[in-house]
């Protein structure tokens, strides 16, 4: 009888490894990127995608994920890293290499966006018919942009263009920066992750950024004024791309590919978009609560600043037309795919 518990214990045992050795992923994948743990990106979108796809898996993948480019370099190389195979995945801003995927740029154009959501959908559709060419040394696996960007100002509200003159102001993207110049302010380019530093030093009076990372960067702590443009479309977003090395991505068997691709395209670009939308809200209370100024432009100002910033949308079009692409077809056509998914968000509320 004892012996037989002994070989009952043993057989448990053995079941038991077999099943931990079962468990083993068969490929991991490192996914690479620039914010850190606790920003919003990394726990609304970033764990939740990794997480989800391990379970699609059945455990056979692994997503290894190291924020805060903990595998070294910058994040305007995290593309080039997917690209060459130093990483698996990446995520990274698309501004950061100007002039790299230039028909993205449309969606950076002034007074483009709607929500995070109905704009990353519409963005990524776009990409998938437009962007082959621009992302042929890479697998795509979604694009997607924040929501409408605000403008946040240490000592001096902005309620009209005349309140931008001289102001040193942090733009995200160079059509951002050539737009705001041609309101008056001084603007520069830098990287998110500089911001909380050079508003505390000086080296910028303003920023352009959404609510949903003020919070986190504690930008609302280090500025007294927000700016918010309100109306049927948002001042600014910028683009993200979410991408796997070919090879990496090539590898794999069909079924796990498979994985891949249904954790990929609008639908997960719509994933990430509503991630920041509810983020945005968060961020604004947050600033609320601080017990800072807000001010919002008036129809008349606001669409003075579109006449002002209407050279920058011409430019890119001639750009476009420069390069043998037709860019007023271009901008058109994110247009219509920004109403499309509009009014599909409205049908299904």
């Amino acid at each position: 009888m004892q012996f037989k518990r002994v070989i009952t214990t043993l057989a448990v045992v053995l079941g038991g490894l077999a099943s931990v050795v079962q468990a083993e992923p068969e490929y991991t994948l490192k996914f690479h990127h620039m914010l850190p743990p606790m920003s919003a990106a990394h726990r609304d979108f970033i764990v939740p995608w990794a997480e989800k796809v391990e379970k699609d898996s059945g455990g056979r993948l692994k997503i290894e994920i190291y924020p805060a480019m903990q595998l070294g370099g910058t994040p305007p190389q995290l593309f080039d890293q997917a690209r060459t195979g130093v990483v698996d995945l990446a995520w990274t801003v698309g501004g950061y290499t100007p002039g790299r995927f230039p028909s993205a740029g449309v969606f950076e154009l002034p007074f483009m966006p709607v929500s995070a959501e109905v704009t990353s959908k519409a963005l990524q559709e776009y990409a998938e018919q437009e962007m082959k060419d621009e992302l042929k040394e890479v697998h795509l696996l979604a694009m997607h942009t924040h929501a409408p960007g605000s403008l946040h100002t240490r000592d001096r509200a902005i309620n009209s263009a005349d309140d931008l003159k001289g102001v040193k102001m942090r733009a995200p993207n160079k059509l951002m920066a050539d737009a705001m110049q041609g309101l008056g302010a001084s603007p520069m380019f830098m990287p998110v992750t500089q911001m909380t530093s050079s508003l505390s030093k000086g080296v910028v009076d303003s920023t352009m950024l959404p609510f949903e990372v003020v919070a986190p960067m504690k930008i609302h702590e280090l500025v007294k004024y927000h700016t918010k443009i309100e109306g049927d479309r948002g001042l600014y977003t910028q683009f993200f791309l979410f991408v796997m090395n070919n090879d990496s991505y090539n590898r794999l068997p069909a079924d796990l590919q498979k994985v891949i691709d249904q954790n990929s395209g609008v639908e997960t670009a719509g994933f990430i978009g509503r991630a920041y939308d509810h983020n945005e809200v968060l961020g604004l209370e947050a600033a609320e609560k601080r017990g800072n100024t807000f001010n919002v432009l008036s129809k008349e100002e606001t669409q003075h600043w579109r006449e002002a910033m209407q050279p920058v949308v011409n430019g890119w079009i001639e750009e476009m037309d420069k390069s043998g692409r037709d860019g007023k077809a271009l901008y058109q056509k994110a247009n219509d795919l920004i109403q499309k998914y509009s009014q599909n968000q409205v049908a299904g509320s």
